[in-house]
């Protein structure tokens, strides 16, 4: 595997090409214990060389320090950089640990000043609602989100976590640029309706936890054991207690492929997910996220590898096997509402 810098994708019908595989940047500063801000600092300078140009944050990833730790790395490469971030996860006064869905206008309005103050960016390249709350119609939340376009403060739209039937009536008020949900060897229910929607409307697939939040690489066996207390992989039921040993044994076709073609299961994994580009038609830029700079390098040289329809055959089967949901409570994903 080289070095040399990954192909490009277009980020909806009519947006920028970015690099084929982006950067997932929450747990720079949340999520997944603690992390050291000169490696990751690192981290992003890599990815770039390496021609990762899109990069994904959230105003709830560290109650906005994700955003502000990115800042200083964006207004460096401003014009090289297309900057994602998202809206949606409210924090209750006095409440820091709870998080409550909001796509209300006032929210909205107030979210995304304090995102472009963060960032210290005049405009976002790409804003996401996070997720959808079923009590606001999802044509008044995107009636929002394109005031804002209008207003210049972003240039496109997007959405995460969200139904077929919702996708269509978004794209019904606004063009959306994006969808990004969970798709990996481990979840795949988007398949079944959202993906031939994003097709059909020219949207392109960001899939998020592509390693299965780091599962498909063998990071971890148990969450309950390997990681540590912080970490908000102990409250996924597919990580934990018996679904973990159960789901563990379904990585061997992931580890032969892995010696087969003399690389590692995360770039498997990896490359399932950039192929599914072909499988279904429509542009997939994954966003697996890290802190090392040699995962980075590591990740992106999955761009190059091509699984045989034989190969694609082995790994099939193995998201029907897969034991507990990808979050306790599903009703917030496009899976809990289809």
């Amino acid at each position: 595997m080289t070095d040399s810098r990954i192909p490009k994708a277009r980020l909806g019908e009519d947006g920028p090409e970015v690099g084929v595989q982006g950067l997932g940047c929450m747990g720079m500063s949340f999520a997944y214990g603690p992390a050291d801000a000169d490696e990751s600092r690192a981290t992003l300078e890599r990815a770039l060389e390496l021609g990762v140009t899109f990069y994904d944050t959230a105003d709830a990833y560290g109650e906005g320090e994700n955003e502000r730790f990115l800042a200083p790395f964006f207004k460096a490469h401003r014009d090289e950089v297309v900057i994602a971030t998202k809206f949606a996860l409210a924090i209750p006064p006095g409440e820091p640990t709870r998080r409550v869905i909001r796509n209300d206008a006032p929210y909205i309005r107030q979210a995304v000043e304090a995102s472009l103050k963060r960032l210290d960016v005049d405009v976002i390249d790409l804003y996401y609602m996070h997720r959808r709350d079923v009590n606001v119609p999802i044509e008044d939340t995107v009636g929002v989100m394109a005031e804002l376009v209008r207003e210049g403060k972003v240039k496109q739209l997007g959405l995460s976590e969200v139904t077929a039937a919702e996708l269509h009536a978004a794209q019904g008020v606004h063009p959306i640029a994006a969808v990004q949900s969970e798709w990996s060897l481990f979840s795949r229910d988007i398949e079944a309706q959202v993906v031939p929607a994003a097709r059909e409307l020219g949207v392109t697939l960001v899939p998020y936890s592509p390693l299965g939040r780091g599962f498909l690489t063998g990071s971890f066996a148990n969450a309950d054991t390997d990681l540590t207390a912080d970490d908000f992989r102990r409250h996924q039921p597919r990580f934990t207690g018996e679904n973990a040993a159960a789901n563990a044994a379904l990585l061997e076709p992931i580890r032969a492929l892995a010696e087969a073609h003399a690389v590692t299961p995360a770039q498997i994994a990896l490359a399932w997910v950039q192929q599914q580009s072909q499988v279904h038609g429509l542009p997939v830029i994954p966003i697996p996220g890290t802190r090392k700079p040699g995962r980075v390098a590591e990740n992106t040289a999955a761009v190059s590898i091509v699984l045989s329809e034989e190969e694609l055959g082995l790994l099939e089967p193995i998201a029907a096997k897969v034991s507990g949901d990808r979050y306790a409570d599903m009703r917030f994903t496009s899976a809990g509402r289809e």
